[in-house]
């Protein structure tokens, strides 16, 4: 049996509500926000960047594991907001958790399936018994330009999974599928600070192509229906897109639910649907069935097909849960301040 032996997250406890952002650009608060489903979102601290969010997260991640991290083989970061463009973060978070110096380490882009794309890698390595223990993460500090649409959405905050093998196991990956084509809906230009979009194109034929594509040959795969999950999680931009294609697929909004973080903490880019698993995992039972499908702009969704174990229940109060983290002491920023945070408006620029 393969599949996750260890998960984390980890979200920022600054936030600013998403009136404030309205305020600032003299729209109505259910202007640009409204279809977002969100009231605030997550925003990282002055010293916080997408490193120091996989750290926090991986840390959970292993304590759930109880393992040395020495043994970990491998270790991915998947982000679209790596602090460096060439210095890579993995070796920095490798270091930062005592794992190495005998581990692969490598960065992983793909806009907002990164974070599943280093899930889909480090799982490869331990179905092909190349080693123990192999460490994905995705995680983000989202940005989205002055007055842009993205601004409301674009938050911060990332999950790690440890996979491994055998009674460790507390999900167990069941089936995997992945879907690609060349479909720009999103993108950065090299020098660029925030990104770009095809508007109203980013959901069809984007986001509804690539999510329901995969989905559907993954449930093809698994010898299953909608019917048969407890849980599914999609990549959640707004709150409009998971909920439409859960509907599509026949899936309901209870199974949704606990997964469907947008509402509360914003679009983490390669970390949202990773966290929304992260939750599902928080309050799954044991042979619950999960539906995990991504989605990244450019494009391509990776989809896992999942089953909780009884393990798991021994390993959820080993770390804080994403609940608690949502929940917990909050620090709200005026837009004075998140424009400060995020280095909107900075000398020369």
């Amino acid at each position: 049996m393969f599949g996750i032996v260890g998960y984390g997250a980890y979200v920022p406890r600054y936030r600013i509500r998403t009136a404030d952002i309205a305020a600032q650009w003299g729209r109505e608060t259910d202007g640009d926000a409204k279809g977002t489903g969100l009231v605030e979102k997550t925003v990282p601290g002055l010293d916080e960047d997408a490193i120091t969010i996989s750290v926090e997260a991986a840390r959970h991640a292993l304590a759930r594991a109880g393992i040395d991290p020495r043994r970990v083989g491998a270790l991915y970061v998947g982000s679209e907001s790596h602090p460096y463009a060439v210095k890579p973060s993995g070796t920095v978070v490798a270091e930062a958790l005592g794992i190495g110096p005998h581990v692969h380490v490598a960065d992983f882009e793909f806009a907002c399936k990164a974070g599943t794309e280093a899930m889909f890698c480090a799982l490869s390595h331990v179905k092909a018994e190349q080693m123990e223990f192999a460490l994905a993460i995705g995680a983000d500090t989202s940005q989205g330009a002055p007055a842009d649409p993205l601004e409301y959405t674009a938050s911060a905050g990332g999950a790690a999974f440890l996979f491994g093998r055998g009674e460790e196991v507390v999900c167990e990956v069941v089936a995997t599928h992945t879907l690609t084509s060349d479909t720009p809906d999103f993108w950065r230009r090299e020098g660029r600070k925030y990104p770009s979009h095809a508007g109203r194109y980013t959901g069809e034929p984007a986001y509804f192509e690539h999510v329901l594509g995969c989905a559907s040959e993954l449930l093809a795969k698994s010898g299953a229906s909608a019917p048969d999950f407890a849980h599914v999680v999609f990549h959640m931009p707004n709150d409009k897109f998971p909920i439409a294609a859960a509907k599509r697929l026949g899936f309901t909004s209870a199974q949704l639910e606990a997964g469907f973080l947008v509402r509360e903490m914003g679009n983490t880019y390669s970390g949202s649907s990773p966290m929304g698993l992260a939750a599902v995992l928080d309050r799954a039972r044991a042979g619950d069935r999960i539906l995990l499908v991504s989605y990244g702009s450019g494009s391509g969704s990776d989809g896992f097909s999942l089953r909780a174990t009884g393990a798991l229940e021994r390993v959820k109060g080993r770390a804080p849960s994403l609940k608690s983290q949502l929940d917990g002491k909050k620090i709200y920023l005026n837009y004075a301040q998140y424009a400060k945070y995020r280095g909107k408006y900075l000398a020369g620029e």
